[in-house]
Formats: C-alpha cells, sequence, structure tokens
C-alpha cells in the first residue's frame, strides 16, 4: 500500500525544504537566526523515507547523532523531513514525541532542542483554517534539530525573542493566503487540504 499522500515527490523533499527554507523562513524573516546559517551552509536538509514509525525514529537518531558528531562550524541544524510517515498532524506530533523521548533517551536533552512543520500543522485552540497556523507550514513534515547553546548564545543578541511569534502571525494576516503562495507556489499543491 502506498502510504504517500502529499502532493509532492518524496525524492523532492529536500529540495522543497530548502527552497520553503530561503523563500518563506529567511525570505519573511520568520526566523531572524536562519539567514546566517543559510549563507554559511550551515544547513544540513534530509529525509526520512521510512514507512514504519519504528524505522522513522532511527532515522532521526542517525541523523541526531551525525549532527552530534560534527562541529558546530561545520553543521549547526538539521532539518529531516518524514515522507513515508506522519501523513496526519495529529500522527506526526505522535512521532514528535517520540523523537523527544529518543532525544532525551540519549541523554542529549539540555543539547539539543526539536522545532516541528507540517503541512498541516495547527496550533492547539486554533482552527485549521486560521492563517496563523502558516507560521510552521512545510511541504512534508520535518523536524528540526537545533543545538541548544548556539541558540542561547544568539538570543543573548537578540532584544525581543518572545515577540517574534507575534510578529510572524501578523505578518501571515498581512500577507493572506494568496499572499503566501507567491511567495512559496508550492504551496498552492496542498494549499486546499490545509486551510
Amino acid at each position: 500500500m502506498n502510504r504517500q499522500k502529499f502532493p509532492f515527490p518524496a525524492a523532492e523533499a529536500t529540495q522543497l525544504t530548502q527552497q520553503w527554507v530561503e523563500a518563506m523562513v529567511v525570505g519573511l524573516n520568520l526566523c531572524p537566526f536562519a539567514a546566517p546559517e543559510v549563507r554559511n551552509n550551515g544547513i544540513r536538509y534530509t529525509a526520512s523515507h521510512a514507512s514504519e514509525l519504528d524505522v522513522a525514529i532511527q532515522d532521526f537518531l542517525n541523523e541526531l547523532q551525525h549532527i552530534q558528531n560534527s562541529k558546530e562550524a561545520e553543521l549547526s541544524t538539521s532539518l529531516i523531513s518524514f515522507t513515508g510517515t506522519a501523513v496526519d498532524f495529529y500522527s506526526f506530533l505522535d512521532l514528535l514525541d517520540m523523537c523527544q523521548d529518543a532525544l532525551e533517551d540519549a541523554g542529549l536533552d539540555g543539547v539539543f532542542q526539536l522545532a516541528s512543520f507540517h503541512p498541516h500543522y495547527c496550533f492547539a485552540g486554533v482552527e485549521a483554517n486560521d492563517i496563523s497556523n502558516w507560521t510552521n507550514r512545510a511541504p512534508f513534515p520535518t523536524i528540526h534539530i537545533i543545538r541548544e547553546g548556539q541558540m542561547s548564545r544568539v538570543l543573548m543578541h537578540y532584544k525581543t525573542p518572545e515577540e517574534i511569534p507575534e510578529r510572524n502571525i501578523e505578518l501571515m494576516k498581512t500577507l493572506g493566503r494568496d499572499g503566501l503562495i507567491a511567495r512559496f507556489p508550492p504551496f498552492a499543491n496542498y494549499a486546499d487540504h490545509s486551510a
């Protein structure tokens, strides 16, 4: 049975995720800390094509080990997209919880932290069609592995990091659905299903 239910070919996951980071995350300055890493080629893009959760978690652990074994100057952060699991957003939240547990079991809580993105991302207590959800919508289910020490150092030089989410939501409202699709045209392929 083919469990791939995304409008994009699995083989394009890393390419589309990179385009999304450059067009949306950096292009709209959703994360003020991302641009330098893009310029320095410090972001790694990879994909898990596993169709079973236990294999997907092992792929996550392999990526966690890869970034742990790399020097920060060479590899700052990593995004792993899942093309065969977690198609449903709530299944993705289960996968995210399992990856968080695996990170903690590896004794790396406090060393790395996880951020999450999904084509159908929906914040708790927010309607699925609310434009604010688009701040965390990506072409594929994606877990972002972040070096916590590096993030802490960067935040020391940013005056009001707590205002970033609110600013991003206001930007989503200003651009609207059509403006976001214009910024990142692949959004049109799943916008009808996600907003």
